[in-house]
């Protein structure tokens, strides 16, 4: 693939995705969600997918599902400079709503929600673990916080 065919693909992927969101936040709308939890659900997805899934050699929302371990794991306690175990929780609860969502458009099949929610419920007490790590000053060795 040509960088030029690959700046393509990804344009392609930001306008679906900009579209995505559009049904999305109509979708959370429906749902009766405040208009600020609703921009707070788009603000945490539209970074997921926009940020880290286009940083991951461009892959679309629906190949994103099986990502969030490394995202919430790794890439977001790094990348987001506002992240805590509030955020991690917060942003695994906006993704597990985003691929409910995906999951009722036929993007995804039950068995990869079925997936990311059994991820998310076994690995969200590392994850916390590794954030405060992350966050705890006296720890200056970064192989300590991440585990190695």
């Amino acid at each position: 693939m040509t960088s030029e065919d690959y700046e393509d693909e990804c344009e392609d992927i930001e306008l679906y995705n900009e579209n995505l969101l559009s049904e999305y936040k109509d979708y959370l709308t429906e749902k009766g969600l405040t208009p600020r939890t609703v921009d707070k659900h788009i603000s945490n997805v539209e970074f997921f997918i926009n940020d880290y899934l286009m940083d991951n050699e461009g892959l679309e929302a629906r190949d994103g599902v099986s990502e969030i371990g490394v995202y919430l794991g790794y890439w977001y306690i790094r990348k987001g400079c506002w992240s805590g175990p509030a955020a991690i929780k917060e942003n695994a609860s906006s993704l597990k709503k985003f691929y409910q969502f995906m999951l009722g458009k036929g993007e995804i099949s039950k068995e990869d929600f079925d997936d990311l929610k059994e991820a998310i419920k076994e690995s969200m007490p590392e994850w916390i673990a590794t954030v405060k790590r992350y966050l705890d000053e006296d720890i200056e060795d970064m192989d300590e916080v991440w585990g190695f």
